[in-house]
């Protein structure tokens, strides 16, 4: 029985072009969802209150600090000197020195870094940050937008939150604990 819709033969271009169309609108779906999955959603240095050039952030920090603060690098885990910091005190920014942590909030989470399961009232902010194949949540510093570390839902009690932040992107302030 012949098949009521036959054309015939196709020719070789016309398989051709209906692979490339498949593959140019495929890449073309791709490219645009990478697009959107890398958009930055951070916040731009018009909102902090502490505004610096590039080259004074660069005399200012240490150049870890500057990697981490700046550049949104990460410290190698198990580096940092507040990972064993007990004393009572704050933990401020490196960048700008508002205090960001009580060391009341601080607990060993064994991840490497610094961790603490509340930041201070209006200390923080957060942005979503998709340079990984997973998003995380950014912290940075609300004064001067200075990168932290992430935040994670892994947390002690009462938060259920893990804020684990680069040693490097605080300075400690030892003395009376700050409010948690």
């Amino acid at each position: 029985m012949r098949e009521p819709y036959a054309t015939g033969p196709k020719s070789a271009a016309i398989e051709t072009m209906t692979r490339r169309a498949w593959l140019v609108g495929g890449c073309s779906v791709a490219a645009l969802a990478a697009l959107w999955w890398m958009r930055d959603d951070s916040a731009t240095a018009g909102t902090f209150e502490v505004v610096k050039s590039d080259d004074e952030w660069r005399r200012l920090l240490k150049p870890e600090a500057y990697k981490v603060l700046r550049r949104h690098g990460t410290e190698r885990p198990f580096t940092s000197p507040l990972n064993a910091e007990k004393r009572p005190g704050t933990f401020a920014c490196a960048g700008c020195e508002l205090p960001l942590f009580s060391s009341e909030t601080k607990f060993e989470s064994g991840t490497g870094w610094p961790s603490f399961f509340k930041p201070l009232p209006d200390a923080v902010g957060t942005s979503t940050d998709r340079s990984l194949i997973v998003a995380r949540t950014e912290v940075h510093c609300r004064r001067c937008g200075g990168h932290l570390g992430h935040v994670f839902e892994d947390g002690p009690r009462p938060t259920g939150l893990r804020y684990c932040i680069n040693g490097v992107a605080l300075a400690f302030k030892p003395g009376a604990a700050g409010p948690a």
